[in-house]
């Protein structure tokens, strides 16, 4: 049986020195890119599913893996309230239509767990709406995974001193500040029932084929790196990659301009930042 997920048992990270976390970040960013690469060939596909408490870094390591993959196979999707049409549909098919297709990768910004938590909590959706959801979404996430996709799933926690701390720090920073609103001091106050609802939403939906992976984020470049590693191995495992057969009209021009040179794997650096 596997252990129990509980937000006051994970253990907080390690803190690391700029650099380590410079040239770790780096490696990460490059497994990324290259499994990116290989799914344009094998037909593969992901779904990375962000979710956590307020302020806890999701969207800062989003940002770190949008800048290392290329733009035309990635979406990232941010997930806010259903809108007027959403709201008459049932609560997934929102997300169905924005699947990745074969070769591609969505990143959700939050997510279908929206109905066992901020809906559970909120009251926007009634208890037997919520209770029900649980097997929905294993249903769900049972299809995609039958069908090929790489479900990961992502949970960033933070203790609520450190969560108050980083309110504070986006209320003094202009470019952060929009980043906050009144819900986020009005869920503080719901803080215990958002426990509640986050642990039961490990309970019921960490599966075999879709486990949560819970991470202290108090300290945000180690949490980062845990959860881009989580990713890197996710995306990894199993994965067939084989080098791209070049054309060999493309090959025949290249000789006549270059001359006989053998070819290399090209070496990028993807974009990195230790800052917000």
């Amino acid at each position: 049986m596997a252990k129990k997920i509980r937000l006051d048992k994970l253990k907080p990270l390690a803190k690391l020195e700029e650099a380590s976390y410079d040239v770790r970040l780096t490696e990460l960013q490059k497994k990324l890119e290259r499994a990116q690469h290989a799914y344009l060939f094998t037909g593969d596909r992901a779904v990375i599913v962000f979710e956590g408490m307020d302020a806890a870094g999701k969207g800062g390591t989003i940002r770190r893996i949008a800048w290392a993959l290329d733009p035309r196979s990635l979406k990232v999707w941010p997930i806010g309230a259903p809108d007027a049409i959403e709201q008459k549909q049932h609560y997934l098919q929102r997300f169905w239509t924005r699947m990745p297709s074969k070769g591609q990768l969505a990143i959700f910004d939050r997510s279908w767990y929206g109905r066992v938590l901020v809906e559970r909590v909120e009251g926007f959706a009634a208890p037997e709406a919520w209770k029900r959801a649980y097997g929905e979404i294993n249903d769900f996430e049972r299809q995609l995974n039958d069908e090929g996709f790489r479900v990961v799933k992502l949970f960033l926690s933070v203790t609520k001193d450190e969560q108050l701390k980083r309110f504070e720090d986006r209320l003094r920073d202009p470019l952060k500040r929009w980043k906050l609103s009144y819900e986020d001091f009005r869920n503080r106050d719901k803080w215990d029932d958002y426990v509640k609802a986050i642990e039961d939403m490990f309970d019921k939906t960490s599966t075999k084929h879709a486990p949560w992976h819970a991470i202290q984020s108090d300290h945000k470049p180690s949490a980062r790196l845990a959860a881009i590693g989580a990713i890197v191995e996710a995306l990894h495992k199993g994965m067939k990659w084989s080098e791209p057969i070049i054309d060999p009209k493309v090959l025949k021009i290249a000789h006549k301009e270059f001359g006989d040179v053998p070819l290399v794997e090209r070496r990028g650096k993807p974009r990195k930042s230790r800052g917000d």
